[in-house]
């Protein structure tokens, strides 16, 4: 089985890719870690040559088997993640959130709310502590 960890370079991503490690040796699964653009100029939606380096660190010291695709297709994440979800037929994903303002919901909309309510699979949402 899979855990697949949704993950964007900001604090909320990097509590997700914790969680995602913690749940993925608890429970004796590999773990998926995507970074899904739309092919927007969303630029701190992209993880950095940077980013990855420390990443793929990260992943040697955890001991487990971890695998990261950044996609760029030009489909939504949430249509992303949904075909990840069903194609692995994953048995977990866990997102980050982070705080938002009532009027940013009102106008900006929610992909973590898009997600909770169409993915088939059990989702962990997890907040930065800072």
């Amino acid at each position: 089985m899979t855990i697949l960890v949704a993950y964007v370079p900001r604090p909320e991503g990097r509590a997700a890719l914790d969680k995602g490690i913690e749940m993925a040796k608890r429970f004796n699964e590999n773990l998926l870690v995507i970074n899904v653009s739309a092919g927007t100029t969303m630029v701190d939606e992209f993880v950095s040559p940077e980013d990855v380096k420390q990443m793929e660190m990260q992943f040697a010291a955890s001991g487990i088997q971890i695998e990261f695709k950044q996609l760029n297709r030009g489909n939504s994440p949430i249509e992303e993640i949904e075909t990840l979800v069903n194609s692995l037929k994953a048995s977990m994903l866990i997102i980050g959130l982070r705080k938002r303002s009532p009027v940013e919901k009102l106008f900006l909309g929610s992909v973590a709310q898009a997600i909770l309510l169409s993915i088939p699979c059990p989702v962990l949402t997890v907040k930065a502590l800072c």
